[in-house]
């Protein structure tokens, strides 16, 4: 009977923590009537959330506080916004993921539902939902509708163990496979795809590039890996000579790699943030009548796209290898 009783309370005070996390408002009477226990039953688990939730802002955790509110006539959560994402949070969230394009639309729609159930309180979840259903509804999914993202989690756990990679990769140039044995740096998104960044260590793949030299990595659109396995190998990786993708993203565009060069341009459109924004190293150098005299450093061929885009707005003044 003893034990009987205690499981009965655990899976009381389980269930009220539950839906108090899910933004629930707990009626004593309803409790007690559910769980065939009298209403000091149903306060003293009340209670036991309340210390534990006390223990855990103690530990360093966000403080929250279970409350009596007069007005829904029940006790909920207070705060529970720091815990979870915003209503505001969720949606623009749900926005980028919409517009970047970057799954099959099997994978949006299931993504988008699990970040709705897991972060918004029951009662603002269809709100949200409602809120992006047209452009969910609509959304294209890319035309590769390739399903990747275990081998990106693969190819992460890899990057972590400092683990050899090897691949079966599909070239863009005559759809051909070719395998490749890979240290890999990094997994990256930019786009509509996501990217792979590694190193090849064999000397004689090397040389059928362009640039055999090269000490930065190779970029590969994690779609047209076709075949992984990752290998027992593993590699060094010492701290100062780490890979920084963050540096690394700031200077490459579209995900042409390359040497790393400097160039200068002139800008004369209407919206200098938004070359700042797309070039995150660059600087102005000048500003006259509405001309901006800009540098940046960036990897590769990819900046000689984005300057041809940009037609008649910018003028090239000169680019130099670093």
């Amino acid at each position: 009977m003893e034990k009987a009783a205690g499981r009965n309370k655990t899976q009381r005070v389980l269930s009220l923590y539950n839906r108090l996390m899910e933004g629930c408002t707990i009626d004593k009477d309803e409790e007690a009537a559910r769980f065939h226990v009298d209403t000091r039953s149903i306060q003293r688990d009340v209670d036991d959330v309340r210390a534990y939730l006390a223990d855990a802002a103690a530990d360093g955790n966000v403080r929250n506080d279970v409350i009596y509110d007069r007005r829904e006539k029940g006790y909920r959560l207070e705060q529970i916004e720091r815990l979870k994402l915003s209503n505001g949070e969720v949606l623009a969230i749900c926005k980028i993921l919409l517009d970047s394009r970057a799954f099959t639309k099997r994978e949006m729609l299931a993504a988008l539902r699990k970040l709705i159930g897991c972060s918004v309180p029951k009662k603002n979840q269809k709100l949200i939902t409602d809120l992006i259903r047209n452009e969910a509804f609509h959304y294209v999914e890319p035309r590769h509708r390739t399903v990747f993202i275990d081998k990106l989690w693969s190819i992460a756990q890899a990057i972590r163990g400092k683990r050899y990679i090897e691949i079966e990769y599909r070239r863009l140039k005559d759809r051909s496979l070719v395998r490749r044995k890979l240290r890999p740096a990094a997994v990256m998104f930019s786009e509509y795809y996501f990217y792979v960044a590694a190193f090849i260590d064999d000397r004689e793949t090397r040389r059928t590039f362009d640039a055999p030299g090269d000490p930065f990595p190779t970029i590969y659109r994690a779609d047209r890996i076709a075949g992984l396995k990752v290998l027992d190998e593993t590699f060094s990786a010492p701290y100062k000579d780490r890979f920084e993708e963050g540096e690394f993203r700031k200077r490459i565009q579209f995900m042409f790699g390359g040497a790393l060069q400097k160039v200068a341009f002139i800008y004369k459109g209407l919206n200098v943030e938004a070359v700042l924004d797309r070039l995150p190293t660059a600087k102005i150098l000048a500003e006259e009548n509405g001309a901006y005299t800009i540098s940046a450093e960036v990897f590769g061929k990819g900046i000689d796209y984005w300057l041809r885009s940009q037609g008649e707005d910018v003028i090239v003044l000169n680019k130099e290898l670093r």
